[in-house]
């Protein structure tokens, strides 16, 4: 029998994704102006950005990177355990850990790395990760390469993560969730979830990607919002790129579980430190999203605006968070609706399927306190004349799918 071809492999892959309208498309990004980013030429206002506090292009946390470069260079030059643990990472995980109400975090390249590094530092063949199906795709990544045991509950039914615990109860057990899950905006069930954990002598970890910045207390997140603490998670994720405005994450919690992720997690040992003026500038990110509350409420008003603009539409949404799916179902109607709001000057994303399920493509329209009334209300006024254009989105269509 002859070998298969790589070659031909990927040809076949990429003519199913032609004919399903799945081709993904690399958008270039020439310049930015706050919420404001030139596209191929065209400016276009930005519905599509995970910049929630509308830190990205905020002036101190861009001169606090300029200045850090200046003085320490543009990179650490090793890894954390060699040489490349400076002073302003040491000041970031201890900012985050205060924030965050944990003893300890440290501080990787990616959320993606960070998922990977906790899930395989704590997992062997014979353990149980047992999984939100609506999870990051990094986290299932993470299980499927700990070799553990895999296990996926319906999506937010902690009844559904009970019957997978309980059905493995002598192995040593990680039960995972999203905090805020990115496509349908919605909050993980967190309390019950806990609870679970704490029954079945499991550890419950949050990636809370999504809620950091954005939720609870201060921009504590998810955790925080329903009233949780380290003693219920002692393991959550906080990225840097989204709410902060920056690149990176960190992993806050139990003290025991932090100083194992830093002496053995693969993703943590045999990568390059992030460069120091990257860690300065999320450094003043996050105190200036600890302080500035003004930027949640301006968020959570132009949340609100958007949600009753577009119930007047006919759309039902039910996320409280900045992320408001549109559901659409169809990919090619999805990329139909998205170009014609980008013809009028909006640039919202059209999310299909693998990264949705089946049935489930949409419009991710995802708000920043850097919006104004006017962004929000031009949004929803452009997407009533498309949808009369193209005949898509009836109010029945709009609800999230699962």
């Amino acid at each position: 029998m002859a070998r298969a071809r790589l070659g031909e492999r990927i040809a076949a892959q990429r003519a199913q994704r032609e004919a399903r309208d799945r081709v993904r498309v690399r958008r270039t990004v020439s310049r930015r102006d706050g919420v404001r980013a030139e596209v191929d030429g065209q400016w276009l206002v930005n519905f599509c950005s995970n910049d929630y506090l509308g830190l990205a292009t905020q002036f101190a946390v861009g001169s606090a990177l300029q200045d850090a470069a200046a003085q320490h260079g543009v990179g650490s030059g090793a890894s954390h355990l060699v040489s490349g643990h400076h002073a302003l990472h040491d000041a970031l995980e201890k900012e985050v850990a205060d924030w965050l109400g944990a003893p300890r975090a440290l501080l990787f390249g990616s959320g993606y790395l960070a998922n990977l590094a906790v899930v395989q530092a704590l997992l062997g063949d014979d353990d149980l990760c047992v999984q939100d199906r609506l999870n990051h795709a990094s986290l299932i990544d993470a299980a499927r390469l700990a070799g553990c045991h895999l296990r996926r509950y319906p999506h937010a039914d902690a009844e559904g993560a009970a019957r997978q615990l309980r059905a493995s109860p002598d192995a040593a057990a990680l039960l995972v969730t999203d905090g805020v899950f990115s496509m349908d905006g919605d909050v993980a069930p967190l309390e019950p979830l806990a609870q679970l954990a704490h029954e079945q002598q499991a550890t419950l970890y949050v990636d809370d990607a999504h809620g950091v910045g954005v939720l609870g207390p201060d921009g504590r997140g998810s955790v925080a919002a329903a009233g949780l603490d380290i003693a219920d998670v002692p393991l959550q994720l906080a990225t840097l790129g989204k709410a902060l405005g920056g690149y990176g994450a960190v992993v806050a919690g139990d003290d025991a579980l932090i100083a194992h992720l830093a002496e053995t997690a693969r993703p943590y040992i045999y990568t390059t430190a992030l460069p120091p003026a990257l860690a300065a500038a999320s450094l003043a990110a996050v105190k200036l999203a600890r302080r500035e509350h003004w930027r949640r409420e301006k968020l959570q008003a132009l949340i609100a605006r958007f949600r009753e603009g577009a119930q007047r539409q006919g759309l039902q949404s039910t996320s409280d968070t900045p992320i408001q799916p549109l559901v659409v179902g169809d990919d090619r109607q999805a990329l139909a609706l998205a170009a014609a709001l980008e013809a009028r000057g909006y640039w919202v994303a059209a999310i299909r399927p693998p990264t949705v399920p089946e049935g489930g493509a949409r419009l991710r329209v995802t708000l920043s306190a850097a919006h104004t009334e006017d962004d929000v209300d031009g949004l929803l006024g452009a997407l009533a004349i498309a949808r009369t254009e193209l005949g898509v989105l009836g109010a029945a269509d709009a609800r999230p799918t699962r």
